[in-house]
This record gives C-alpha cells, sequence and structure tokens, in this order.
C-alpha cells in the first residue's frame, strides 16, 4: 500500500491540512480539469465530466458530500473509458481526480498530472503549464502540490518535468 502525503490528510483524518484549505485544492483541480474539458467535449456529448467538476465545486463550498462526489468521479473514468482519443481519455480522467479531491486531497494532483499530459501528447511543454497552475494556489499549498506532482512523475521515471 502507498502512503499518501501525509500535508495532504484532511484533518478529520488525523492530518494537517483544514478544511479551508481541502477545499481550496478542490476548487483549484476543478480548474485544472475545466481547462481541459474541451479535448473530451470534441470527442463525445457525455456530460458526466463536466457534471463531475461542478460536483467537485459544490463539495468545496459544502452542497455535497462526499459520497455524491465520489460517485461524480466514478462516473467520470467511466465516461473515459468510453472513448478512444488519448486527450479525451485524460480530460475525464481529470474530472475525475478532480472530484476526488473530496475523498483524499492528494487527488487534486491527477487533476493537473492529467492536464498535463494533454499538453504532452499535443507536443507543448509541461514545465511552463506545471509552474502556472500551481502559481494559481496560496503559497502554503503551492509547494506541496507542485513537489507531490515532481514526486509522482519521478516514481513515474520521469527524470524531469519537461520527459513527461
Amino acid at each position: 500500500m502507498t502512503m499518501r502525503d501525509r500535508r495532504f490528510v484532511a484533518v478529520h483524518r488525523d492530518g494537517p491540512l483544514d478544511r479551508e484549505s481541502h477545499a481550496i485544492l478542490a476548487l483549484w483541480a476543478a480548474d485544472c480539469a475545466e481547462k481541459v474539458l474541451h479535448f473530451f467535449k470534441k470527442a463525445s456529448d457525455d456530460l458526466r465530466p463536466k457534471r463531475a467538476i461542478e460536483t467537485g465545486r459544490a463539495w468545496a463550498v459544502g452542497k455535497v458530500k462526499t459520497g455524491v462526489a465520489m460517485k461524480a468521479s466514478l462516473a467520470a473514468h467511466a465516461a473515459a473509458r468510453s472513448v478512444k482519443e488519448p486527450s479525451a481519455i485524460a480530460a475525464a480522467r481529470a474530472a475525475g481526480q478532480a472530484v476526488a479531491t473530496a475523498h483524499f486531497a492528494d487527488h487534486c494532483m491527477g487533476a493537473l498530472l492529467y492536464a498535463l499530459k494533454i499538453r504532452k501528447l499535443s507536443g507543448q511543454p509541461v514545465g511552463r503549464e506545471l509552474k502556472l497552475q500551481t502559481s494559481k494556489l496560496p503559497l502554503r499549498l503551492r509547494r506541496m502540490v507542485r513537489d507531490g506532482v515532481v514526486s509522482r512523475l519521478r516514481k513515474l521515471g520521469v527524470k524531469s518535468v519537461e520527459k513527461f
């Protein structure tokens, strides 16, 4: 079993991440996923990834429970399996990861990683996008997200963000 980065563990699970920071990460992840949603929309008229992003935002402001968010995550990942285009798959998975942030905050990084994957598939540099997206976070969260993304890439055998 993989150990979670303790900085992403919510207070209610005996971690250091307060509810406000958790909500900020969920909203930020929704923004990351929404930025690439058009790649999915080009391939399908399935609304599950869009609804997942909306549900993640609703969770962040206390309008839905975590269980609802988890169902939306599963639905977005099912939508990803319904398409063939790699960028569309990654966009739906970004939405699924974004809403799953409600369950565990470290899923926020999945939304960004799938968005970076789309940039890579498009032949665009990913380092600048990583810096741009993480710069939208408050300083207290920025470094842990950037470090977490780089760490996950290293675990995949990627030595440099640009080689991702």
